[in-house]
């Protein structure tokens, strides 16, 4: 009899196990991603909806409540290859949006005073965002840049802002390590200035703190946040996973072996996963896509719905969760 109970008591264990591993695989025991907890010192997504979960319903922004002036780095020659498709899909739902180019046209783009060039990118930057304090800081309270290849999801913009003070100094996109301690966000996957991180920065060229030491725009502006006192802020999810990205989906999202960084990857401030754990289902944004692509991702985001599909992934409910289970109920 002895044997018979072994295996039934192997047998058991066994399948205890692969019922828990099933159960994991649909449901993630893990709530909120060890990366993200761990990290005491930073302002990051966790830390964001942690405290707003905290607060009264009624003290909370609704996701909406984010004002986001979006301005576009273009120039002459991309308008009709580029910038009129940003035009007619994701920039519709942009609160306001500014075209900044060399030259003034009917497109409408606004004429800085700047020549074109990648030479120019950080002086067409300082200009773009001093014309913005000047002429439209008042009707909005975020401002977005990106590239005229460059696709944003607005609203999960707006999500992640909603966490957030306008009033205070903060900065947000995909931030890379090298060059600046604090760490710079990348110009491809577009970067977010607070009304008080616009203001820093503009005050920054008034009074010399900041200055144009380097034709590098991302790592440039970045050098000024830190200088002007403007906080990164981490905008990875609530499990660790990637919102704003450097380039396409296609970049990230292939499952591969372990392996050193490849070389899209070797800049990113946080350890980056590779396969479908790479990006979160709230994605900001992908840099290079072009023309056509433009209209695919924009069908992908605001049409394509799997029949039968219950969505599962609620941030704020998974936080609260967590926040009860640390408080031990």
């Amino acid at each position: 009899m002895r044997p018979i109970s072994v295996t039934f008591t192997i047998g058991l264990i066994f399948g205890y196990l692969s019922l828990r591993l099933l159960l994991t695989s649909m449901f993630p025991i893990e709530l909120v991603s060890d990366s993200v907890k761990n990290e005491k010192n930073q302002l990051h997504a966790y830390n964001i909806q942690r405290e707003a979960s905290q607060k009264s319903s009624s003290a909370e922004n609704p996701p909406n409540s984010a004002r986001i002036l979006c301005w576009i780095m273009t120039g002459p020659r991309n308008l009709e290859s580029r910038t009129k498709h940003v035009k007619q899909t994701w920039g519709k739902h942009c609160h306001h949006i500014l075209y900044m180019s060399s030259v003034k046209t009917d497109f409408p783009t606004v004429e800085l005073n700047v020549s074109e060039g990648r030479e120019n990118l950080y002086w067409k930057t300082i200009r773009a965002l001093q014309y913005i304090h000047q002429h439209h800081q008042d009707q909005a309270n975020w401002f977005l840049k990106a590239d005229d290849d460059t696709f944003v999801v607005i609203e999960n913009l707006q999500y992640i802002l909603s966490k957030l003070d306008p009033e205070k100094p903060l900065y947000l996109g995909r931030r890379f390590k090298p060059f600046i301690s604090q760490g710079y966000m990348s110009g491809g996957a577009g970067y977010v200035l607070s009304k008080e991180a616009l203001r820093r920065f503009v005050e920054g060229f008034q009074t010399g703190q900041c200055t144009h030491f380097s034709t590098i725009e991302d790592m440039a502006l970045g050098k000024c946040m830190e200088t002007m006192k403007v906080e990164p802020v981490d905008t990875r999810d609530v499990k660790g996973r990637q919102t704003f990205h450097a380039f396409p989906l296609d970049h990230y999202v292939i499952r591969q072996l372990p392996r050193p960084r490849p070389w899209h990857m070797i800049y990113d401030y946080y350890e980056p996963n590779e396969g479908p754990n790479c990006c979160s289902d709230f994605i900001v944004s992908f840099h290079y896509i072009y023309a056509v692509q433009q209209y695919v991702l924009e069908y992908f985001t605001y049409h394509l719905r799997p029949y039968g599909y219950s969505y599962r992934f609620w941030p704020d409910e998974i936080v609260e969760a967590n926040n009860k289970t640390n408080k031990g109920g």
